[in-house]
């Protein structure tokens, strides 16, 4: 069964992008990715639960 919610969440998508943008503008790109690595790690325990988080990373190398 499918836990991750993959539907736009209620609220504005656009302001979600820009404020991911906004975090790696002036950023080099080991800077950029150590960003990304540290937002995934910290919404991975937001979400707290393994099998989410599992789901997600298998629907992210599928695109």
């Amino acid at each position: 069964m499918t836990k991750l919610r993959t539907t736009p969440a209620p609220g504005n998508p656009d302001d979600l992008y820009e404020a991911l943008v906004d975090a790696r503008r002036d950023l080099d790109e080991a800077q950029a990715a150590a960003l990304d690595a540290k937002l995934v790690l910290l919404l991975a325990n937001h979400i707290g639960d393994v099998d989410v988080v599992r789901e997600a990373i298998a629907l992210a190398r599928k695109r």
